[in-house]
């Protein structure tokens, strides 16, 4: 009797500790289940990125936030035509050189400038403004811009999903800004 009482003790006991254990795996699982929700919620839809070369002895330098197109129409739709944009998401993106350089036969002088455009269907305003450091265009001011000048886009039949800017060396005096977005492209050429 002693024995089938001590059994009985002991499977109890083993059902006790697995139901305890099955219980701690499922609340490390929920657990883990909300860890991975709350990194994905954190994901940012339009991250911070840069793009950058080396040209001869001069840095040029772009930082931006990248927004996805996510299914939206984004030039005459997000973007209205004839309107300034910062040319990326969140703060204005800026544009940095340590050396002089040409754009469009004009010169812009060694400094960290804003980069803001005004996109158009057959030609978009290329800015670059003093005020590097500011969010979005909410501060942007017209009399703050240092040169102006239009380019005409390219349209794709594809499209480029997140904004992306690329600084392109083409030889040591002369290089190619362009940004990409949605179906369109925008580049120019600068020169030493």
């Amino acid at each position: 009797m002693k024995n089938v009482f001590y059994l009985a003790f002991l499977s109890l006991l083993l059902v006790a500790c697995k139901d305890n254990k099955q219980n701690q795996s499922d609340d490390q699982h929920q657990n883990h289940k909300m860890e991975e929700s709350n990194s994905s919620s954190k994901k940012t839809l339009s991250p911070h990125k840069y793009a950058m070369a080396m040209i001869g002895d001069a840095h040029i330098h772009i930082d931006y936030s990248a927004p996805s197109v996510r299914g939206r129409i984004i030039y005459g739709g997000l973007l209205a035509y004839g309107e300034v944009w910062q040319s990326g998401a969140h703060n204005a993106t800026w544009l940095e050189t340590n050396k002089d350089i040409i754009l469009n036969e004009n010169l812009l002088k060694a400094g960290k400038y804003g980069f803001f455009t005004i996109p158009n269907k057959d030609k978009w305003t290329i800015i670059f403004n003093k005020n590097w450091n500011q969010h979005g265009k909410d501060d942007y001011n017209e009399n703050d811009d240092v040169l102006r000048f239009d380019v005409s886009p390219e349209i794709s039949e594809e499209i480029t999903e997140q904004l992306i800017y690329k600084v392109e060396r083409l030889d040591d005096k002369e290089g190619i800004i362009s940004l990409s977005w949605e179906k369109v492209t925008v580049s120019f050429s600068f020169v030493l």
